[in-house]
């Protein structure tokens, strides 16, 4: 909040030839957090009343002192209205984060992954699917939300010549034994970052598809800007474009793809309840039933995660099927660790964590796979 926060609105000012009243509501912003208290959304604003149900009990006091998971998300709602997105004029609608995002799809790591795929076209089913999900999982070290004050590498990159990242929890024979190939399964994945994270989500959804792991996949997008590189339906778009013009084994999965989104194979849908800021605990019956009708929900990303099993010192020992107890129904967390927020290991796998020495919890080199199966209690 003191670092990143004020970092992020000076990367959003210099990527938009703003006007003078963007320019000045978001130095207003910045002094607010830096200095000042949390002040409501303007009058008139369309979600005004909403945002002080929410949180009435932070505004009038310290950005430092509201809980993180809420002060963040209102902090991204804060910076749209700062440049106007959700106002009539030329800036309504413009993605103040679209310049990053389409940044990474351009760049040269996106190239060496997408022809890496070329490399998995004739591995035996099992060991692709093996490949595919670690893909998945390690594709949020691209978050761009996590990014240092000067534009370098955060806490979400691996540093040079460092050991091969590993994971502190790993339930993936569970999450594929509640997919077997033929069982006609709708499998939910609530997407966290696009581009080089998003990619690899789809390439994974293509083989749950195509080898019979789930008839019919719903993934989850944000409805609006959130996070920094936190995937909309139109940044689905860009990454499904951007494969299809890539040769070999990429442009062919990202034609199945776009043709499964056609034939509703695959549903692309979001819930404003994706960019409020409390745990899915809270999630309203309409977000509920549908995750609790799903075989499988997958949450990606570690904004996910805590949302999860709660934002809180949990001891790392924790059950996570007791913190996931209320899902209602099968869940799966691939998330690379970014916070202190841990639940599920094992005494001996923590012991070892620790001794290391390293910022294992949030450096973004670990990662877990956490699997709470559906239970008869699940509704």
């Amino acid at each position: 909040m003191a670092e990143r926060h004020p970092a992020l609105i000076e990367q959003v000012r210099e990527a938009f030839p703003y006007g003078p009243p963007q320019h000045r509501a978001l130095d207003s912003l910045r002094q607010e957090i830096a200095h000042g208290v949390v002040e409501p959304l303007a009058p008139g604003s369309p979600d005004r009343e909403l945002w002080l149900a929410r949180g009435r009990e932070h505004f009038g006091r310290s950005w430092f002192d509201a809980p993180f998971l809420w002060s963040e998300s209102y902090f991204y709602r804060r910076l749209l209205g700062a440049v106007g997105y959700f106002d009539e004029g030329p800036w309504q609608g413009v993605d103040p984060f679209a310049p990053f995002k389409r940044a990474e799809l351009r760049g040269g790591t996106v190239e060496e992954e997408l022809r890496a795929l070329d490399d998995l076209a004739d591995v035996p089913a099992a060991d692709r699917a093996t490949a595919l999900l670690q893909a998945s999982l390690w594709g949020n070290r691209a978050d761009l939300g996590f990014r240092g004050p000067a534009g370098e590498s955060g806490p979400g990159e691996a540093a040079p010549g460092e050991a091969a990242p590993g994971l502190v929890a790993d339930d993936s024979a569970m999450l594929w034994s509640l997919l077997p190939a033929g069982s006609g399964a709708t499998v939910a994945v609530v997407a966290d970052n696009t581009g080089r994270e998003l990619i690899p989500d789809l390439v994974l959804v293509d083989h749950l598809l195509r080898h019979g792991h789930a008839d019919r996949v719903v993934l989850h997008v944000k409805p609006g800007p959130y996070y920094v590189s936190d995937a909309m339906t139109a940044d689905v778009v860009d990454c499904l474009r951007r494969m299809r013009e890539a040769p070999g084994e990429a442009g062919s999965i990202g034609g199945r793809v776009w043709d499964a989104m056609g034939t509703g194979r695959l549903d692309v849908r979001t819930h404003a309840f994706f960019c409020a800021p409390f745990p899915y605990e809270r999630m309203p019956d309409d977000l509920r039933a549908e995750l609790g009708a799903a075989t499988l929900t997958i949450l990606k990303g570690d904004l996910n995660y805590r949302r999860l099993v709660g934002d809180r010192r949990w001891p790392a020992t924790t059950s996570f099927a007791g913190c996931t107890a209320y899902f209602p129904g099968a869940v799966a967390a691939l998330r690379t660790l970014k916070s202190d927020v841990v639940v599920g290991l094992d005494e001996r796998t923590l012991e070892g964590l620790e001794r290391s020495g390293r910022a294992w919890r949030t450096s973004g080199t670990h990662a877990l796979i956490q699997v709470r199966p559906r239970t008869g209690a699940d509704r």
